[in-house]
């Protein structure tokens, strides 16, 4: 983009959003993200009219505006420049956190503290679900046995499968908290063990008169009992010892700071949880379960109907990991978990939608939208539905959708319908309901009713008359056979490699709206088997992002590929990234551009698609299965080279 004035641009841009308005300004691979004091003040259409903005939107404390890669760089240089307050990305998380307020507030960090966790309660519960099939004297008679004959040393390992994560749940949920409030994990995890450690009385044990077990006392009057699933006790022991923690490190000479920092976070928070808040935190918490447990129970389903209809609007406003938190302390105290089967409901409608729009819809973008999210929602990533076709769409699908996952609820409420377990949506969420065959059979009936009515109810009133209008020059002509039309470096056409070994998903699958929007241009993703990123096309490094998570090459046809590895990676600042390359650099296809850790990635809780963009204008369409990529100002075809 030669005589591009960035300068101009960014200019432009802080003046519509307001210099003084503006706290400060990052970036990652595509996007300006601005701190700003009133988002209210912007006038976005404004905004949209500047020169290379492609869209914005508010997110996560965040004003984000759209501009591509090779582009947000050079805006962002001019506004350092001007003397706009600048920050890494690191510095402006931390302003976010501390911005916001009140609900939204403990939202984020109920979900900072519970998303690590959720993998390991999900997969206890898939071993309760085995242990509830396989453990059935039903399923056994089939075979001839029974559960006299399982050896004991099988009842044992399989035991502790099931019951380790909810015996120390405590020490896990500790653990990941003192992370979030700024403190060191491992005094966490051992302050967690200490409150379910085998020497306190177990407070379940306490709680029931025929155990003959009874509470220690402290002083002749403070009974002291183990904190077994007690979830808000862990929180509460984190928050005290996380800031104890960061005031002492303050004060502490270096030379005690090591052994005697731990010593005193631990002993006085252990003490003050454990004589005082521990018993309190415990008895509130078994009353919010109570509550929830009699909502869950209202006559007439009332109770399924508003937490099912409810749910998917806590998921757009980001509200829902406060479910996360009631969810837990359901399984830790009861063993079951009603409420995840109710919220599940609304992936089964939002199938429906997609299918409905993909059926009626006479514009083929739309319909490859539509089967790219129900293809996404399927497992679990519900944004691209949400965002692409239910707020999109004068709200009649969302309603429907919304009334659709209330009544599916109901019916299962009224039918006392409960998993043992969390995490797994849609089509993974029949696992949890897998150790009784009667909770399998009507989850999976009522599923599949909520699929099929919402799918008529927006067939019949929820598709706009926008999506019925055919695209607009749409070409029926056939696509001309690679060998006999492409000639690889040519100016009309250009072969691309897959950057790493993996599967080929249509773009429209990406968990991003940006990119499966197509925002930032047309492309493809890939599901990666590993972390070796190499250039998909001979060109220059236009773009080499220190984080590591992107990388911009420039072909000499004057075509611009973005390599984006996984989303919203820029938050990890470089961590499990090496960049292999520099700006200015030639490359070949096939040079590795960046080593990227997936399993890193993954831990951090981020998608590790890596996603190839032809920001420059080049369109994307399958042409047979010829397993090549090849772009065009026309077409691109998705597939593996070799």
């Amino acid at each position: 983009m030669a005589g591009t004035d960035y300068g101009k641009i960014a200019s432009q841009i802080i003046e519509v959003v307001g210099r003084d308005n503006i706290i400060s300004a990052t970036h990652c691979a595509t996007r300006l993200r601005l701190i700003v004091k009133d988002k209210d003040k912007i006038d976005e259409k404004k905004i949209e009219k500047i020169p290379l903005v492609k869209g914005t939107f508010f997110n996560a404390g965040q004003y984000q505006i759209i501009l591509g890669t090779g582009i947000v760089n050079k805006v962002y240089a001019e506004m350092e420049s001007m003397g706009l307050k600048t920050l890494s990305k690191q510095e402006q998380d931390e302003i976010i956190k501390k911005q916001q307020k009140g609900v939204k507030r403990m939202m984020r960090t109920l979900g900072d503290i519970f998303i690590p966790i959720i993998p390991v309660i999900a997969a206890t519960g898939l071993f309760l679900g085995l242990k509830g099939c396989i453990f059935n004297d039903n399923v056994l008679g089939l075979f001839g046995a029974s559960t006299d004959m399982i050896p004991a040393y099988i009842v044992t390992l399989v035991n502790v499968l099931t019951e380790t994560a909810f015996s120390f749940l405590p020490a896990i949920i500790c653990w990941s908290a003192f992370k979030v409030f700024g403190g060191t994990p491992v005094i966490g995890i051992v302050l967690g063990l200490m409150l379910v450690s085998p020497i306190l009385p177990n407070a379940y044990s306490v709680a029931d008169p025929n155990s003959g077990v009874e509470a220690v006392m402290a002083f002749g009057a403070i009974p002291i009992v183990g904190c077994q699933g007690s979830v808000l006790t862990a929180i509460l022991t984190a928050l005290i010892g996380a800031n104890l923690e960061k005031k002492l490190r303050k004060v502490m000479p270096n030379a005690l700071d090591l052994i005697m920092t731990p010593f005193v976070v631990m002993l006085v928070t252990f003490l003050i949880v454990i004589l005082g808040i521990g018993p309190v935190m415990h008895v509130i918490e078994l009353g919010l379960v109570d509550i929830v447990e009699k909502l869950v129970h209202l006559p007439l389903g009332i109770g399924g109907f508003i937490i099912g209809a409810t749910y998917p609007l806590l998921v757009i406003t980001g509200l829902h990991h406060t479910y996360t938190m009631i969810e837990t302390s359901l399984l830790a105290n009861t063993g079951f978990n009603p409420v995840i089967t109710l919220c599940a409901m609304y992936g089964f409608a939002n199938v429906g939608t997609c299918l409905a729009f993909f059926v009626k819809s006479k514009k083929e973008s739309v319909r490859q939208t539509s089967i790219g999210a129900m293809l996404s929602q399927l497992f679990g990533i519900s944004e691209p539905v949400l965002f692409g076709i239910q707020l999109r769409y004068n709200l009649r699908p969302l309603i429907i959708m919304l009334c659709t996952s209330g009544l599916g609820a109901a019916i299962l409420s009224l039918l006392n319908i409960q998993s043992n377990s969390y995490g797994l949506a849609v089509l993974p969420s029949y696992l949890m309901y897998i150790y009784e065959g009667r909770q399998l059979l009507w989850y999976f009936v009522v599923s599949v009713f909520s699929v099929v009515f919402c799918f008529v109810m927006t067939c019949m009133f929820g598709i706009p008359k926008e999506v019925l209008v055919p695209d607009e020059d749409e070409s029926t002509e056939e696509v001309p056979e690679i060998e006999e039309h492409a000639q690889e470096g040519s100016k009309e056409t250009f072969f691309l490699a897959s950057p790493v070994n993996g599967e080929v998903i249509p773009l429209e699958q990406v968990d991003d709206p940006v990119f499966s929007q197509k925002v930032l241009g047309d492309g493809f993703a890939v599901l990666p088997k590993d972390g070796v990123v190499k250039a998909p096309v001979d060109g220059v490094i236009e773009v080499a992002y220190e984080t590591g998570h992107a990388v911009g090459i420039s072909t000499r046809t004057g075509a611009e590929v973005l390599i984006h590895i996984g989303i919203n990676t820029v938050e990890m600042n470089g961590d499990g990234f090496q960049m292999m390359v520099k700006e200015g650099q030639e490359v070949k296809k096939g040079d590795v551009l960046v080593q990227a850790d997936l399993e890193q990635i993954r831990k951090a809780g981020k998608d590790t698609a890596v996603i190839v963009l032809l920001t420059s204008g080049e369109k994307a369409k399958m042409l047979g299965d010829s397993g090549k990529v090849l772009a065009a100002k026309e077409w691109i075809c998705e597939g593996i080279a070799e």
